[in-house]
C-alpha cells in the first residue's frame, strides 16, 4: 500500500536524480573545456589521452543517470496513481509529486528534440 512517506521518498529520490544529472552535465562541459584547451596549447599526448578518458567516462554516466531517473519516475507515478485511487488527492506531497514529473518529463522531451 502506498503511503504519503513512500511518495515523499520517491519524489526526493527524482529530485536528487535531476540534481545528478545537472552535475553530470556541467562536468562534461567543463571537461570538453579543458580538453579542447589542452588540444589548442599542443599539451603532452599522454596527458592529452588522459583528459579525454576523464572526458568520455564523464559523457557515459549521462545514459545511466537518466536511466535511473526513468525508473524513479515511474515508481513515482505509480505510487501517485496508488494513492489517488485511495482518495489522497489534496496534500502538500501529492502536489509536490505531480510538479516533479512534468519536470522530469519536460527533461525528457529536450533530450529527445
Amino acid at each position: 500500500m502506498a503511503t504519503l512517506k513512500n511518495l515523499k521518498i520517491k519524489s526526493s529520490s527524482c529530485k536528487r536524480i535531476v540534481k545528478e544529472l545537472h552535475s553530470y552535465q556541467k562536468e562534461v562541459e567543463r571537461e570538453a573545456s579543458k580538453t579542447a584547451d589542452m588540444k589548442a596549447k599542443s599539451a603532452d599526448p599522454y596527458d592529452l589521452k588522459q583528459q579525454e578518458n576523464v572526458l568520455a567516462e564523464s559523457r557515459m554516466m549521462i545514459p545511466d543517470c537518466c536511466k535511473r531517473l526513468e525508473g524513479a519516475l515511474a515508481d513515482l507515478k505509480g505510487t501517485l496513481v496508488e494513492l489517488e485511487e485511495s482518495d489522497q488527492k489534496d496534500s502538500p506531497e501529492i502536489e509536490d509529486a505531480r510538479s516533479i514529473i512534468t519536470e522530469v518529463e519536460q527533461l525528457f522531451q529536450t533530450y529527445e528534440a
